[in-house]
């Protein structure tokens, strides 16, 4: 587990939670959720930003949560549209395809004055592209982002799903970002969104070059991740599992990544532990598997806060 100092950091999830309706049963999800959950796995605690419907679903949802121990207090209830509920199939490979409801209440997540005060304390925010697709939550998030201190980490999980997204939307949210998590499929449609060029490396570059960002992480499923800097790479080469379902396996990524930065750990151990995590919840079935309390205290060991 994490150990913390006198000082807790506050981290911070904003945008869609729902039910993932997988092969198995319902599951909670959405990124901030998933990003919540396996923050409190390893030790810290997170704050969803969303909203459910005021039907069963959303109740449910609440309840969820409740079990969790996540803190549902930015969750809000919408009396005028639905709980957000994503159909999942699971490929023989494990993958998710996901078909998602449109003008569900997390399309609707409005800003208020507390949410301006919790991201001033902010030490995370972890975002996405996803939640962007209505203008209401999409000032939101902004919003949210605009009110964060200097050196708070604003993480772009970029988390691109059928045709919810946009150029716009995309450039806007990595002008915002000091780090971008992005997997390998992610990046062949942002260079070409971007007209990025040549190898990956330089592509990455490139990136380092038209945006504010100070950190890039590149998922590569099975084989891994790489973690880049202006000034350094980190390469880890993944951690071999049966897969069951990759759900959920991303938002473990940056869970881990998020508490590695605010510990100041190198980016080999960073990356190696969140790389380890992902590949634990693909060996489980949905995004918030129980972490076994050996894996917990032999991978994540360190200080954070203060």
């Amino acid at each position: 587990m994490y150990k913390h100092k006198a000082t807790e950091p506050t981290l911070i999830g904003i945008g869609k939670i729902l039910w993932d309706q997988l092969p198995m049963g319902r599951k909670l999800g959405g990124a901030p959720a998933n990003f919540a959950y396996h923050v409190q796995v390893l030790g810290s605690h997170a704050t969803v930003i969303s909203a459910v419907g005021k039907d069963e679903a959303g109740k449910d949802i609440l309840k969820a949560m409740e079990q969790l121990g996540l803190n549902r207090k930015f969750v809000a209830l919408d009396s005028q549209h639905p709980t957000g509920i994503v159909t999942v199939s699971i490929d023989n490979q494990g993958i998710p395809a996901y078909s998602i409801r449109e003008n569900t209440a997390w399309d609707f997540i409005s800003f208020h004055p507390e949410m301006e005060s919790l991201a001033h304390t902010a030490d995370v925010v972890c975002f996405g592209s996803l939640c962007q697709r209505s203008p209401e939550s999409r000032r939101t998030i902004q919003s949210v982002l605009g009110a964060t201190r200097k050196h708070c980490k604003r993480i772009f999980d970029i988390n691109l799903r059928q045709s919810y997204y946009s150029q716009s939307v995309i450039e806007e949210s990595l002008q915002l970002s000091n780090v971008l998590k992005i997997n390998d499929d992610e990046l062949n449609i942002l260079t070409k969104m971007l007209d990025l060029r040549e190898s990956t490396s330089n592509q990455i570059t490139q990136l380092f070059r038209m945006f504010p960002l100070e950190l890039i992480a590149l998922t590569r499923g099975e084989h891994g991740a790489v973690v880049y800097t202006p000034s350094a790479i980190s390469e880890c080469s993944g951690f071999p599992v049966v897969v069951v379902d990759t759900v959920g396996a991303g938002d473990a990524y940056t869970a881990a990544l998020a508490l590695g930065l605010l510990a100041g750990d190198s980016l080999d151990d960073i990356n190696r532990r969140a790389c380890c995590l992902a590949a634990f919840v693909c060996s489980r079935q949905g995004a918030t598997p129980e972490l076994p309390t050996e894996l917990a205290s032999k991978l994540f060991v360190t200080d954070i806060g203060g």
